[in-house]
């Protein structure tokens, strides 16, 4: 496969599980830009151990500086232009959808009360903690992008090829959407 797939959504929606996913079927390299991010993050001198590192006061902190210096977010997005553009990759990104023309591109959407259902089974927290740190991410990064790239995250979901509901529906169930989908587009 030529092609590249994006996969974007709000936090804690399943991006990963659905990248995964895609990356198995089809053959392609799976990335996160959030691991990328992750890597200039630790190169800043934090400790990004495990994998809701973003949701620790560390991860916060690190999205308050992002808000004051974009270059962080710049390189990371500049890097999953040039992946992209090379085919054959499955990312999750916030922000690659509007940042390229070609390749697929799939939005999950889901209600912040299921991502944070998610994010408390996941990340092993109250519901109370989930629903704040998956409702300061969302409106963090939301603005960040806004401020950066000057596109709506969450309400412009013109560029996308697919939009799937994944409030009703497991993990498998999302999953074969996508698969169907990616089928329909090459």
């Amino acid at each position: 496969m030529t092609k590249s797939i994006v996969i974007s959504g709000p936090p804690a929606v399943g991006k990963t599980t659905v990248a995964k996913g895609l990356a198995d079927e089809f053959n392609l390299t799976y990335l996160s830009g959030g691991d990328i991010l992750k890597e200039m993050a630790n190169e800043q001198g934090f400790d990004v151990v495990g994998d809701d590192w973003w949701d620790t006061d560390d991860g916060m902190k690190f999205l308050n500086q992002r808000e004051n210096n974009s270059e962080f977010d710049k390189k990371v997005d500049d890097k999953l232009i040039q992946l992209f553009n090379t085919g054959g990759m499955v990312i999750t990104s916030y922000t690659l959808p509007w940042l390229v023309s070609n390749g697929i591109k799939i939005w999950l959407a889901g209600s912040h009360d299921s991502s944070s259902k998610r994010m408390q089974t996941r990340d092993n927290m109250t519901s109370k903690e989930a629903y704040e740190i998956t409702k300061i991410r969302y409106d963090k990064n939301r603005a960040l992008y806004r401020k950066l790239y000057h596109f709506d995250f969450g309400n412009d979901t013109s560029v996308f090829d697919k939009i799937i509901d994944t409030d009703n529906l497991d993990a498998t169930q999302v999953i074969n959407i996508a698969k169907e989908t990616v089928r329909k587009l090459l």
